[in-house]
């Protein structure tokens, strides 16, 4: 394998750390998905946004007749492990709209759509943030038991039911939704398509779902015959589960990310470590060691991912893989960080002025966010399922 980033890749890590210099605070570093819960870190979010298009890294690796560069993934790869370590909130246009919305209008979509829906995300405006809609109350890991109906009717579909474990969605302008089209099909996986919907259709209702502290980072999303125009059916009328399994494949391969967040989070708790005098315990040491390693392989297994996909290889399991030793890390790091801080890390997270909050709160924060991240774009044993069954060669009963 060769993890060799080269000189374009190198250049931009250069450019990106200058713009860090130049446009992020050193006291700013965001909790996950804290712009979902705190509206300053939304603006803030949006402005960079706004600046990243302007520059042409929002969409680095779009085609240049999308709004994007046409980067490589070795240069995506450099832009994504920067601003996971230093904080560059806005690359996503939501939780969905430069990761998996654009990328999948593009293979799937109408010309019209492409016109339509990839500008605004690729220039960073409020037209272009969008929100997913798939879990519902009894379709979640069995996502393909999905009951929002959506009926035709004339030049429009007609579309009720409800959609749960929704991020973003108080602040998106369109939602990319599963709905069932023909609740007759012999399979559940037929019958299913995909839909772009505006949130601002009459019969919309977006409802909060705090979570344990309060944080309001999910929603239930009801439609209550909902007017779609046809023109907004992605792909063919019960042919979206293979456009849903392309999207879920986009989402599930950002773990470069957020392994530089993990080494961000070690680098904080490291120096906190020495501050305190807690380096001195050798368990601590050792668990910081520990943890170091695990993200050193995580960081190798998301290198191998961008390897193979630069060679033109098709990567099936490795982002199921990433994404849940991923998780499995997250975890393991907000266990010992604030276990480190000790009774600091019980300050409610949603009151930020706090002189008693320690490394800008994002251990407690990433700590009572976990049970969203375990299940986002799929569950741990859903994600070992998909490893166990296309890495090992495992039946899939």
């Amino acid at each position: 394998m060769d993890f060799r980033y080269g000189e374009k890749a190198e250049k931009l890590r250069k450019e990106v750390r200058e713009f860090v210099k130049e446009n992020i605070p050193v006291e700013v570093y965001f909790g996950m998905f804290s712009e979902e819960e705190f509206d300053e870190d939304w603006e803030f979010s949006m402005k960079m946004s706004k600046k990243l298009s302007e520059i042409g890294w929002l969409t680095l690796k779009w085609p240049e007749e999308y709004g994007g560069m046409d980067a490589s993934g070795w240069e995506v790869c450099v832009l994504k492990e920067e601003a996971g370590y230093w904080g560059i909130p806005g690359l996503t246009m939501g939780v969905s709209g430069t990761q998996w919305v654009g990328p999948s209008i593009m293979l799937f979509g109408t010309e019209d759509q492409k016109k339509k829906y990839l500008p605004p995300i690729a220039a960073g405006e409020a037209e272009g943030i969008w929100c997913t809609g798939y879990s519902e109350p009894d379709a979640g890991s069995d996502f393909a038991s999905l009951q929002t109906r959506a009926e035709r009717q004339g030049d429009v579909y007609v579309i009720n039911g409800q959609k749960v474990w929704n991020s973003g969605g108080h602040r998106a302008k369109y939602c990319w939704l599963a709905c069932r089209t023909d609740p007759n099909a012999k399979r559940k996986h037929d019958g299913i398509s995909l839909f772009i919907v505006d949130l601002e259709s009459e019969g919309v209702k977006v409802q909060p779902i705090p979570n344990v502290v309060g944080a309001e980072v999910f929603n239930e999303l009801i439609f209550t015959d909902v007017k779609v125009p046809v023109e907004n059916l992605v792909g063919k009328e019960n042919e979206g589960w293979s456009i849903l399994m392309q999207a879920l494949a986009f989402e599930r391969g950002v773990a470069i990310l957020t392994c530089s967040l993990l080494k961000r989070y070690l680098d904080e708790l490291v120096v906190y470590a020495k501050e305190t005098g807690a380096m001195k315990r050798p368990e601590i040491r050792k668990q910081l060691v520990d943890l170091t390693i695990e993200y050193r392989t995580l960081r190798l297994l998301s290198l191998e991912e961008i390897w193979k996909e630069a060679k033109g290889d098709m990567v099936i399991y490795e982002p199921a893989r990433n994404k849940t030793y991923n998780v499995d890390i997250l975890e393991k790091v907000a266990l010992f960080g604030t276990e480190l801080i000790g009774a600091y890390s019980q300050v409610d997270p949603l009151i930020r002025d706090n002189q008693y909050k320690r490394l800008n709160g994002i251990l407690e924060w990433l700590y009572w966010i976990l049970p969203g991240i375990w299940n986002a774009a799929g569950t741990q044993d859903i994600m070992r399922n998909i490893v166990a069954q296309f890495a090992l060669g495992l039946p899939n009963r």
